[in-house]
């Protein structure tokens, strides 16, 4: 499902960076919707590469003295991730990163007008304030070969500097390695039941983050 935010109830933004629609990666972001959305929390998934979002970040673009003015297709973005309480990254692992057009998202539109010092400062733009990430991940190497290369680090480091950047109260990263051609049944529904629990976990912690405070009635 696409379309504007709604604020009446915790709301999950599902960023999908795979170009096949019937991909496993594809498969993983739509898991993770009908888990949320079978707990009454609202998911918004933005498919990058269906919704032909430009990576290339541009001069006037970025954070700078002068004012800044976001493209029609940022301000979108931007509309949607605001506030958010989950924003759940989907992607591939590429020759060790993400795909460029998910690294282009972070870019333009989680890090709009985010200076240098704010990053350091932990302050963020605003968007992503107290959210919480998960980035759920697969590569074609498994996990073993992956450790010794520094991968599985590396992808834990980029987020923790994402949930720091962007002032964050947490993250936690999920992994399918093995995801070749050919692969079993049995290994995708395996990955996409723990998906659909992550979420459901995930929908525990938010329900609890919006629960109404009620004092305790004097006796």
């Amino acid at each position: 499902m696409t379309g504007a935010p709604s604020q009446a109830k915790p709301r999950h933004v599902i960023v999908l960076a795979h170009p096949n629609p019937q991909s496993f990666n594809a498969a993983v972001a739509e898991a993770y919707r009908c888990s949320v959305e079978s707990h009454g929390q609202e998911a918004i998934v933005r498919d990058l590469y269906a919704l032909g979002f430009d990576p290339v970040l541009r001069e006037p673009e970025r954070p700078g003295p002068d004012l800044m003015e976001a493209s029609p297709d940022v301000r979108r973005e931007l509309d949607i991730v605001a506030g958010t309480d989950v924003l759940a990254l989907v992607y591939p692992i590429w020759f060790g990163m993400p795909p460029a057009i998910l690294k282009g998202y972070i870019d333009r539109v989680l890090g709009y007008a985010v200076t240098p010092q704010a990053v350091q400062a932990r302050h963020g733009n605003g968007l992503l304030t107290g959210s919480r990430l998960i980035s759920i991940t697969s590569s074609g190497a498994r996990e073993p070969w992956l450790a010794e290369q520094g991968q599985e680090a590396s992808l834990h480091m980029l987020d923790r500097y994402l949930a720091h950047a962007f002032a964050m109260q947490s993250s936690e990263h999920l992994h399918a390695g093995g995801v070749v051609e050919g692969f079993a049944k049995r290994f995708v529904d395996e990955h996409l039941y723990e998906v659909a629990q992550r979420a459901r976990r995930l929908c525990s912690a938010v329900a609890a983050d919006h629960r109404p405070y009620r004092p305790a009635e004097a006796g």
